[in-house]
Parts: C-alpha cells; sequence; structure tokens
C-alpha cells in the first residue's frame, strides 16, 4: 500500500475535522520510503514503542496520541521529547496519530468503550461530541455498576458519588475527562465513566450528585486499539498490522 493511500484510509475512518483545535493529528513523521507493509499500533509512541518498530522492521507507527504537541527547536536522541521521535527517523520509520479525531468518529475509542461496558441507545454526548451517552438494559446500582467497569477494563476503580445509588443512563468519555463533568450531568446521565479526573472536577461531581468511575487513561482508551487494527486489516489485507507488546500503562498498582 502507497503511503497516500494509508492516511486517506484512516482519514476515513477518523476524519480530521472531528480532532479538537488543539491536537496534533495525522502523518507527524514521515517514513523514507513510499511503500507501507508493516504497521505497528500501540497508544503511545515511546523509545521502547519506537525500539520494537526498529527491531521489528515495521514501516510506519500508528498511534492515539501524538509525540508533538508543542513546536520543538530540536530533535535529540536523549530528550524525553524527541528521543522516539529521533530513533524512527534515523531508521526511515513513520508516525501516524489518530487522537480525538479517533475518539469522536464511528467505532472510535468512545463507542468502543460504550459497547465494553454494554450499553444501548449510543448516542454522543453534546457539546464537542467526543464521549459518549447510552443506556444499561437494566437499573443497577452504582457498586455494582462500578464493579461491571473493573472487570471489563481489568482496571481498579476509583470512584465519586453513593454506591447505592440507581444508575441507568451512563456517559463514557476515554482518557481524561474530568472537564466533562458539568457537561455529563446536564445531559441527565447518573453515571460517568472516564479516565482522569481532577481533584475539584470530583468535587464539582460530588456536588451534582454525579457517580463518577475514574479508571485510568491509558486503560479507557487501549480497548480501541484491537477493534481498529480489526477494522484496517479488513480494509487492506496487503498490509500487516501488529499490537505493541512494549507500549503499557505508565501508571500501575503493586
Amino acid at each position: 500500500m502507497k503511503l497516500n493511500a494509508f492516511c486517506e484510509m484512516m482519514e476515513s475512518i477518523a476524519p480530521k475535522e472531528l480532532a479538537l483545535s488543539f491536537d496534533n493529528v495525522g502523518l507527524l513523521i514521515g517514513p523514507d520510503h513510499d511503500e507501507i507493509q508493516k504497521v505497528l499500533v500501540a497508544l503511545d509512541l515511546t523509545v521502547p514503542v519506537a525500539q520494537e518498530a526498529i527491531d521489528g522492521e515495521y514501516d510506519l507507527v500508528l498511534t492515539h496520541h501524538p509525540i508533538f504537541w508543542d513546536p520543538v527547536k530540536s530533535i535529540l536522541p536523549d530528550t524525553y521529547e524527541t528521543a522516539a521521535a529521533y530513533l524512527l527517523i534515523r531508521h526511515g520509520i513513520g508516525h501516524f496519530a489518530a487522537h480525538t479525531n479517533l475518539d469522536a468518529c464511528a467505532g472510535g475509542v468512545n463507542d468502543v468503550l460504550a459497547k465494553l461496558l454494554s450499553l444501548e441507545n449510543v448516542r454522543p454526548l453534546p457539546p464537542e461530541n467526543l464521549g459518549r451517552i447510552g443506556t444499561l438494559s437494566l437499573p443497577i446500582k452504582f457498586k455494582s455498576f462500578a464493579a461491571l467497569c473493573e472487570s471489563k477494563l481489568s482496571a481498579r476503580v476509583r470512584f465519586v458519588g453513593d454506591a447505592d445509588r440507581i444508575v441507568r443512563t451512563v456517559a463514557v468519555v476515554g482518557g481524561s475527562g474530568g472537564s466533562d463533568v458539568e457537561a455529563v450531568s446536564f445531559a441527565g446521565c447518573d453515571a460517568f465513566v472516564t479516565g482522569e479526573m481532577k481533584h475539584d472536577q470530583a468535587l464539582l461531581a460530588e456536588h451534582l450528585g454525579l457517580c463518577c468511575c475514574v479508571m485510568g487513561h491509558y486503560e479507557t482508551e487501549f480497548p480501541v486499539l484491537k477493534p481498529l487494527i480489526t477494522r484496517l486489516q479488513r480494509e487492506e489485507n496487503d498490509v500487516q498490522y501488529y499490537l505493541s507488546h512494549t507500549g503499557c500503562a505508565p501508571l500501575r498498582s503493586l
């Protein structure tokens, strides 16, 4: 597959126009060749992921999070901001990122998260439409729903709210969704599942009577990678896609 054909395919899956204004998506590092046959898929482009791409002779690394957030004035092998990029550039490997556009698109991060939690009647969460709102088939106590989140995401829950409250309508925002607390409450949701929430955002949720499950940034976004690989493989079988085995959550529990 030609590089421009890969970029067009990703654009059809996660259009750039869906990305938020602060974001940096698309082809961020061009490979030194035009033919793409092998793609490594990860949540983040870290040095171990870059080395995995080198060792596996990959043509491109596809990640959810972009490697560059702010302009850089130098690309050095020993600085956090550019070490992984340096490795890829040196070995002619490209980097493509689909971030908030993958959050918002059909079949993206939040659709996968909603499906994982068995939500029904799923619709976008206004105003940005990155998140999703859905309903449980049967109302359950919040503590039971929190246990479901732990089981489905293989992660420990930190929660806000009354454990015995009955919940039915749920919002999900993978990654850092704490700033959406007010929007979720205004949308009439009983519970909110996200990856990260600041202290003041948790206090606001408590004040609004909104039950929240905070499951971890990595843990709420990682589930999209396998379905994305399946979709890409179905679209273009001449390219082989592999899930990184070195990418992992930076925050862990003992």
